[in-house]
């Protein structure tokens, strides 16, 4: 199990960065595994990390393996313990997503796939220096109720149920995203009221159902 889950988290990564959704070593991910977490290593290049170089931390924050963890294994540790819901953790840099986030600006109900990350908006997250305690419990903040958030000055992070979800949900808000800068660049777009979210998010939670 630890096997395939740690090959997957390799793939994920690569394709992280073919998709044009994270440059370099600049993003992370990770699993949940039993009572703690597979994470990516710090400052490694994905394209030659090796099923020994993922870390296990565990529900104490202690870590085991030969690598050292991403910077940024806080948050991830944080969401998992708060959020049960969450089985994978994507965070990336994406060019959108983080020259909002640059701006310090979440992303409105511009258009109604913002549902798709939870909630009437996707907030930003105050900034705080990568890597610290201050930075995990900002994020945390606004991801209550939420999928997806930006990162002041940072980039983006996204959860789900699992990776193929988080990462699809990551590719999502940052097309999300780039739509908005180009209403930006127009001018201000129509916002959806909180009535219409509201639907949204109802008809959202059966949407891509196909039991009959």
């Amino acid at each position: 199990m630890s096997e395939s889950l740690r090959r997957r988290l390799i793939e994920s990564a690569q394709e992280m960065n073919r998709s044009g959704i994270n440059q370099g070593t600049s993003g992370n991910l990770s699993v949940r595994f039993g009572e703690g977490m597979l994470i990516t290593p710090s400052g490694m290049p994905y394209s030659g990390l090796e099923p020994g170089d993922i870390v296990c931390v565990d529900a104490t924050g202690a870590q085991h393996g030969r690598r050292q963890p991403s910077s940024e294994w806080r948050i991830h540790h944080d969401i998992y313990a708060a959020r049960p819901d969450v089985g994978a953790i994507v965070h990336a840099h994406p060019s959108a997503c983080t020259a909002l986030a640059c701006m310090h600006k979440s992303i409105p109900a511009f258009h109604y796939m913002v549902a798709v990350a939870g909630g009437n908006d996707i907030p930003c997250a105050p900034y705080a220096t990568f890597g610290t305690q201050k930075l995990s419990d900002s994020v945390l903040r606004v991801m209550t109720g939420r999928k997806a958030c930006l990162m002041a000055n940072h980039g983006l992070v996204c959860v789900a149920e699992d990776l193929d979800k988080a990462m699809a949900l990551a590719v999502e808000v940052e097309q999300l995203a780039r739509i908005y800068l180009e209403c930006l660049a127009v001018g201000r777009p129509v916002i959806l009221d909180d009535e219409e979210m509201q639907r949204v998010l109802l008809k959202f939670r059966t949407y891509g159902a196909q039991d009959r």
